[in-house]
């Protein structure tokens, strides 16, 4: 009895996989063969294993403020290297923004691609379960007894050889199909495994750059007590008086310095029958990109925090933090720089002995030797050097002195 059953089984097996040979495999012929490999999920495991390990890295690349701010404190008797010091962190902490804005913006790319591999598998396994539904179905409806009588209608042995390695291949088939499945599955997860850690550090480096930027902001604040501080305690005024001076006679005599050697230069180049820039008499373009209001004046002024006559020799421009500042005129970059009075700075050879400079920068965007254009971008606004707050510092200087800006812009 159990011989006749298992021959039963085989002969019904044989059948199935003739009908679908003949007429079922026209209609279940369908079923994807998946692209998904063993090699396709041992990777994704890996690009999983990589974000859980971004992830626990986001913490460690922060500025510890407390620590930086101790150690500064130590520094504030000298206020000259303590602004130096402090505009130094500054601009640590800027690229630390800078950084994490450009992964922000490849991690939300990255997103993209997650989501667009996870919906790609998603398809690929509804196709497959539909498929695979379709094939059981159709196996089950097939094994009947119209089926036995066409088998035992074989004309010889050898057809029936022949449909029974049709049953293994089918058998094959069944168990590929059902593998290809289980590799989806398991592909499926892990993608959305992924695009869940991608989005939690998507959320954790926005919120790291918000931290940064307010531990810039704070030390900035920090900057501008300590300054106001120094320079009107009375006990500091005088020697704050002379530092100033020497400082704006120091910035001077670097300018100069600067202005001579270029003065060298282009005599070089003059008397090898080359060319130089000149001043084609052009109206300047005004060099921020957006400004509140005019916080001081070109000429002379009584210094707003020491109280004594000063002559200004540029124009301070407010404005927020990061603004673009343009090139006023075409020209050649002669100093990207910092200085402790100046901050960052630029300075452009317009030719013809006229120069603009730009100070108190939170970024540079140039370099020395530069060419650059009027209206192109060259740094951001900030509130290095000795500043107490963001804005620009615009002076231009002609045959070696400084004249009024407003000479050259339209107010």
């Amino acid at each position: 009895m159990k011989k006749k059953s298992r021959i039963y089984m085989v002969l019904t097996a044989a059948v199935c996989a003739m009908l679908l040979s003949e007429s079922g495999m026209r209609r279940v012929s369908a079923v994807p063969l998946s692209s998904i490999t063993s090699d396709s999920i041992r990777e994704k495991e890996s690009q999983v294993e990589q974000a859980r390990q971004e992830k626990e890295n986001l913490q460690s690349g922060l500025t510890d403020l407390q620590k930086l701010k101790k150690d500064l404190e130590s520094k504030r008797t000298d206020l000259k290297n303590y602004v130096a010091e402090l505009d130094s962190s500054l601009a640590e902490i800027q690229q630390n923004i800078e950084d994490l804005k450009q992964q922000i913006a490849q991690k939300e790319e990255e997103l993209i691609r997650t989501q667009n591999e996870l919906d790609e598998a998603l398809e690929r396994e509804t196709s497959q379960q539909e498929s695979m539904i379709g094939y059981i179905k159709y196996t089950y409806e097939a094994g009947n007894s119209q089926a036995m009588d066409m088998l035992l209608a074989a004309n010889e042995f050898g057809d029936f050889l022949n449909k029974a390695d049709y049953v293994e291949k089918v058998l094959s088939y069944e168990h590929m199909m059902w593998q290809d499945y289980k590799n989806t599955r398991e592909y499926v997860e892990l993608c959305k495994e992924q695009l869940e850690l991608e989005k939690e550090i998507l959320d954790q480096t926005k919120a790291n750059a918000e931290t940064e930027e307010q531990s810039m902001q704070d030390l900035i604040d920090q900057k501008t007590r300590d300054i106001i501080s120094y320079e009107t305690d009375i006990t500091n005024k005088e020697q704050a008086i002379k530092e100033l001076e020497a400082e704006i006679a120091a910035e001077n005599e670097l300018i100069a310095s600067l202005e001579a050697a270029i003065a060298e230069e282009k005599k070089k180049i003059l008397a090898g029958n080359g060319t130089v820039l000149s001043y084609d008499g052009g109206m300047f373009k005004f060099p921020l990109a957006t400004y509140t209001r005019v916080t001081d004046e070109y000429g002379w002024r009584i210094h707003p925090i020491l109280g004594v006559e000063q002559f200004h020799n540029g124009v301070d421009l407010a404005a927020p933090a990061g603004t673009a500042i343009f090139a006023a005129y075409d020209g050649k970059v002669v100093a990207a720089d910092y200085s402790q009075t100046m901050g960052n700075y630029v300075m452009i050879d317009h030719g013809d002995s006229l120069y603009t400079i730009y100070m108190h920068a939170s970024a540079l965007y140039v370099k020395t030797g530069d060419i650059v254009v009027r209206g192109e971008t060259i740094a951001a606004v900030g509130t290095t050097g000795r500043s107490t707050g963001n804005h620009l510092h615009f002076g231009v200087r002609l045959n070696g002195e400084y004249t009024s800006p407003w000479n050259y812009l339209k107010q």
